[in-house]
């Protein structure tokens, strides 16, 4: 098969990643005989220092005539420390989500058996655990009017939804229930704000479409607590775009780090797959950033985008094999434990799908 495959490198650690996932999945494709073609764009504070824009319109034409999207990170810390900054690389983001209509996201978070002990929760705590996030991606306070008044003293940011937003990202949960333990949680805060009234009444009336998913209803302040108490009690859970964010990145230390948990964004257009954690600056080009998380996103990519099951399990396969025998970065290791660089850990990847 060939695919041809958009590559938003983007700011931070996300060259050195995406560069492992590249020839990790290059090495794939030889073994199963593939041919993938590579089409790099500027995203980012990288687009911001080339063209002045965060997500070129080149950029958005790449990912528009590619299969599939295979992304990075965005973010630097001149930007976050100015608050008066009027283009930034998380406006690029945003738009790319919105026009490229990526509304679900999908969040898995799970545990390797050989970092149990990683984990800051106790072992007993998280073992088996296997869930899944869909967050919704292009709605909510994050896309809602927002604004200053009163002289630039009072501030608002406003989280709107409608029916046809919650019942597409209900769908995509429902099905994928389905396909698992046929288990749902809806998150919401329905006790509170009428966009979760919204949401609950929506997921409610479709339960009669879906008889054999059992569907619960909780508040999001409870389900952040119960992340760390009982995470194995939950399947698939399914929330707005704000909630999800949050949520999403309390499940990530599950596993014992966030350089570990893959993540896609799918959408009417394509889908993008993308590690969970963020441009990590500070460690950028000192060959320290782990990069397994945007690798097992290339293994969804494999799976979700272009149906290729085995592909994405042997990948998964040596991931899982390059943890039980150490070759991992500095992040899953104790202070004299010896560890890899990020290329290492790809080279050695390679060794094993050859």
């Amino acid at each position: 098969m060939n695919f041809k495959i958009a590559l938003l490198a983007g700011d931070g650690i996300g060259p050195e990643v995406i560069n492992e996932a590249v020839k990790v999945s290059d090495a794939i494709a030889k073994k199963f005989n593939h041919n993938i073609e590579w089409k790099s764009a500027l995203v980012g504070a990288a687009a911001i220092d080339a063209v002045g824009d965060p997500y070129p319109n080149e950029t958005h034409d790449v990912c528009l005539a590619s299969d599939a999207i295979l992304f990075g990170a965005i973010g630097h810390p001149r930007f976050d420390e100015d608050p008066l900054a009027k283009v930034r690389p998380e406006q690029g983001l945003l738009r790319m989500r919105k026009k490229l209509g990526l509304f679900a996201n999908v969040r898995p978070t799970f545990t390797f058996p050989s970092l149990l002990n990683k984990s800051p929760l106790k072992k007993e705590r998280i073992q088996g655990t296997d869930l899944v996030f869909l967050r919704e991606l292009t709605g909510g306070i994050y896309f809602g009017e927002r604004g200053r008044k009163d002289n630039g003293n009072t501030a608002f940011d406003t989280c709107t939804y409608n029916r046809d937003e919650i019942k597409r990202i209900a769908v995509k949960g429902f099905e994928l229930a389905m396909k698992r333990k046929k288990k749902l949680c809806c998150v919401d805060k329905a006790n509170v704000l009428e966009s979760s009234r919204l949401w609950r009444e929506t997921f409610q009336e479709m339960e009669k479409d879906y008889p054999d998913v059992k569907v619960s209803y909780e508040f999001v302040d409870a389900v952040a607590m119960r992340l760390v108490q009982w995470p194995n009690s939950y399947d698939v859970l399914v929330t707005e775009n704000l909630f999800g964010d949050i949520l999403t990145d309390e499940a990530s230390v599950i596993s014992g780090s966030m350089g570990l948990m893959p993540s896609a964004s799918v959408g009417l257009e394509n889908s993008l797959y993308e590690p969970i954690h963020g441009s990590f600056p500070e460690a950028a080009g000192i060959g320290i950033a782990n990069p397994l998380a945007t690798i097992l996103s290339a293994a969804m990519m494999f799976e979700m985008s272009f149906g290729l099951h085995n592909e994405g399990a042997n990948i998964r396969e040596a991931v899982n094999k390059s943890l039980i025998e150490g070759k991992v970065t500095k992040d899953l290791t104790e202070k004299g434990e010896k560890f890899f660089s990020t290329s290492e850990v790809g080279d050695y990847l390679i060794e094993l799908i050859r």
